[in-house]
């Protein structure tokens, strides 16, 4: 760039780079979600339509950007997991915010008519998604929130699936099951569930109750331990620098794998165990064909 008496105004662009050897999420939201649900008459509690879409989006997303080792989605927020070793665009946080957002966005529009034919998109009501950074120092730390995003997930879900059963189902308002609800714990909605609609909540579908996980697949592993936990790197010792060499040619092998969905438990260690590469950010062996 060609220097002017203008270019003092760079001086005002602050730093984000966000901490070195931590994992970086990228966490993404809908934004005016509720009104787009309503516009394209999603279903109520769930539409397999709109989840799918987002898996599919946040499938491109994983093959558009080999420096991400895992991704969790539930209804409209996905997050996107870069390893500690991760030097992409120096880690600045508004890079890779924009980034994930801009890739994920364009992709569901794209695909939008693959999963709604019958209802294409119009002004005003477009999709779009905000974002943030958060940085966890551990491994421990990131399976924390990990965890908690699927917790969450079964939480909203079980209460979504009940509110709707006693609306749609049960001939109640809104403010009528909203009422007959505050205060219930899991057991009390899984009754409701069970006695007034039939429904063995343990039955629904495993994408409502635990979320999507989108990752790239090996290889999986023997479980080693029985109940011991994964090591977590709790003390957050500094795994060592790649090399910009070692970091091209981890991305070119990352980008031979396949990226797949699957809505599985990710709170016990035997999701980590048997898939060392997502811990560890060092691609394992491709399936044998």
């Amino acid at each position: 760039m060609a220097n002017s008496r203008y270019e003092y105004v760079k001086a005002f662009e602050q730093d984000d780079t966000l901490l070195p050897n931590t994992w970086i999420v990228v966490r993404i939201d809908g934004r005016g979600f509720h009104k787009l649900s309503d516009r394209y008459a999603f279903k109520k509690p769930n539409d397999r339509r709109a989840l799918d879409l987002m898996n599919a989006a946040a499938v491109e997303v994983l093959k558009d950007l080999p420096d991400l080792v895992i991704a969790y989605g539930v209804s409209d927020e996905y997050s996107f997991v870069f390893h500690p070793s991760c030097e992409l665009f120096e880690r600045r946080g508004a890079k890779l915010v924009t980034t994930i957002v801009s890739t994920f966005t364009a992709h569901y529009i794209y695909l939008w008519n693959h999963y709604f034919a019958d209802t294409p998109l119009q002004p005003p009501y477009l999709p779009s998604f905000d974002g943030r950074a958060v940085v966890y120092p551990t491994n421990r730390n990131l399976r924390d929130y990990m965890s908690w995003r699927q917790v969450d997930c079964h939480i909203n879900n079980l209460y979504n699936t009940t509110f709707w059963m006693m609306v749609l189902r049960g001939g109640m308002s809104n403010t009528e099951a909203e009422e007959e609800l505050k205060g219930t714990v899991s057991s009390d909605k899984n009754e409701i569930l069970f006695k007034r609609f039939g429904i063995n909540y343990n039955n629904e579908e495993e994408i409502y109750k635990k979320g999507s996980v989108v990752f790239r697949q090996y290889q999986i592993e023997e479980t080693k331990t029985k109940d011991g936990p994964v090591p977590s790197e709790e003390d957050g010792a500094p795994q060592g620098a790649i090399s910009k060499t070692q970091q091209e040619k981890l991305r070119k092998l990352r980008r031979k794998a396949q990226v797949i969905v699957e809505h599985v438990d990710i709170i016990k260690d035997e999701f980590w165990e048997r898939r060392p590469w997502i811990l560890s950010g060092k691609p394992g062996k491709l399936p044998e064909a």
